[in-house]
């Protein structure tokens, strides 16, 4: 398969990092080029809300440098992905950023949610692992990365994904919390271990962090402690012992910064935010029975070229539809939803799907936010019964699921408030925030959910698609009407 060169830069808390790439379209790449700027945008944002004017100047300066480097490879800023995390993410004048960066560089720049955050890290994961990822999956375990701005994790209970989160805790933010209150490295490091405690009390209502047996743990710190402390290197990851680590972060915890960049030859910037990270990594350790860390040697934009290759029909992309699956579920029964009805609303859902591809016109990314639907369209009754398909649409709208954007999130929260009762309106503002596209498929995959849903109305499992006959069951009929108003065709089951 002919290769494509690819280009991703990645505008983050600490710098701006670019990554050029020939990618071969099955999920595959061979890394021509990485590149690397520091620039303090998390200073700004973390302290006033804002991206200050000279912040602003030097990322646009840096990244007119990387254009000229990526149409040396043959690749226009037009052409390029460029992502935006944490930081732009809270800055207050984001929007105006991003169209000062458009103007000067020809960068588009997207700004992404967390959860996209954890998609293209699970992605560079499983790529990095390989073969062994099978290995890992047979435990409990943590997948980590420490940011500038926040860290993001994600908990797995054998291989499956159970939830993803995105804490307001990194290298940067703590930093400029101790300064602002005067504190010592004394005072950090109390702040970092009240912190973490906080966080793992929350994350154990996901799964017992006294469990896992796999840390996995990505990023800039990661891959130092990996370099000095590592006792066995694989093609793509490193493993470090769990006491060769805390061994290595007691030692810096002695050190100043210009003792760290004198010691291990690291620039200055990233040497700052050694120790904030690598104690924030060490906490998070301490709680889990992990022996070791593993250190796949990917980042972010390793994932970003992997999701930009084409390689749904991989492994990784199937493996991947599962986890987005599992996360689907986790949330159902954290709300305590009917499981066996979502699993046979669903299998009716995805069978008419199926089978009505030539009327429907749509593809896999949809097939899969009917399935999310189809799965979550009853968790309101957590709430109240009577109406329960608004407090569905509220929950989902404030909830993240792993492997969906806000956009398709916003889809699947539409879906399960028109899976009953009244049908899309203009009145409808979360329906009429959506593009004229997604608005669209709405109509139809809402068609079909009505319909999935009646026939198991009495919550039984009893009844199947093919032995239906439609004259028996009233609110097939009554659900049927959307269905046909959408598809032109009658709710015949045979």
């Amino acid at each position: 398969m002919d290769a494509k060169t690819e280009a991703v830069i990645e505008i983050g808390s600490t710098g701006i990092r670019a990554l050029v790439a020939n990618v071969s379209g099955d999920g595959g790449y061979e890394v021509l080029e990485r590149a690397g700027k520091p620039v303090a945008l998390g200073r700004d944002v973390f302290m006033t809300g804002l991206v200050s004017r000279e912040s602003t100047r030097e990322c646009i300066a840096v990244l007119r440098g990387f254009r000229e480097l990526l149409r040396a490879y043959g690749v226009e800023p037009g052409a390029a992905r460029v992502i935006a995390t944490s930081a732009l993410r809270e800055a207050e004048n984001r929007d105006a950023f991003v169209d000062r960066v458009a103007m000067r560089t020809g960068f588009r720049v997207d700004v992404i949610e967390a959860i996209e955050e954890s998609h293209y890290m699970y992605l560079a994961v499983q790529r990095a692992l390989g073969g062994d990822a099978r290995f890992f999956s047979r435990t409990n375990s943590i997948i980590i990365e420490v940011g500038g701005g926040s860290t993001e994790l994600m908990l797995l209970r054998r291989g499956r994904i159970v939830a993803a989160h995105s804490l307001r805790l990194g290298t940067i933010r703590v930093d400029e919390q101790s300064k602002a209150a005067m504190g010592s490295s004394g005072y950090l490091m109390r702040f970092l271990a009240d912190s973490v405690r906080t966080s793992c009390d929350s994350l154990e209502d996901d799964l017992p962090l006294g469990g896992v047996r796999s840390f996995i743990v990505i990023g800039t710190d990661a891959r130092f402690a990996a370099r000095v402390a590592g006792s066995e290197s694989r093609l793509d990851y490193t493993i470090v012992p769990r006491e060769a680590f805390f061994t290595l972060v007691d030692r810096l915890k002695g050190l100043s910064v210009d003792n760290i960049v004198a010691e291990f030859r690291v620039p200055y910037s990233e040497a700052e935010a050694l120790i904030p990270g690598l104690v924030i990594t060490a906490l998070f350790l301490e709680r889990t029975g992990a022996e070791e860390l593993i250190v796949p040697l990917v980042s972010l934009r390793d994932g970003l070229l992997i999701a930009m290759s084409g390689g749904a029909g991989s492994d990784i992309e199937a493996e991947l539809h599962k986890q987005v699956v599992a996360s689907v579920i986790g949330l159902g029964r954290r709300y305590h939803f009917d499981e066996h009805h979502a699993v046979h609303v669903a299998e009716h859902a995805l069978f008419m799907f199926d089978h009505l591809k030539e009327s429907h016109g749509m593809g896999r990314r949809e097939r899969l936010l009917l399935e999310a639907a189809a799965y979550l369209h009853d968790i309101g009754n957590f709430i109240r019964t009577s109406g329960h398909q608004r407090h569905s649409e509220y929950i989902v709208l404030n909830s993240e699921i792993f492997g969906l954007q806000r956009n398709e999130l916003t889809i699947v929260a539409n879906l399960v408030r028109y899976h009953r009762k009244a049908s899309p309106s203009p009145s409808h503002s979360n329906y009429m925030s959506l593009p004229r596209e997604d608005r669209a498929v709405v109509l139809k995959l809402a068609a079909i959910l009505r319909v999935a849903d009646a026939l198991d109305r009495g919550h039984t499992q009893r009844l199947k698609l093919v032995e239906l006959d439609m004259k028996e069951d009233h609110s097939l009929a009554e659900k049927s009407d959307m269905f046909e108003d959408v598809f032109g065709l009658k709710v015949v089951v045979i």
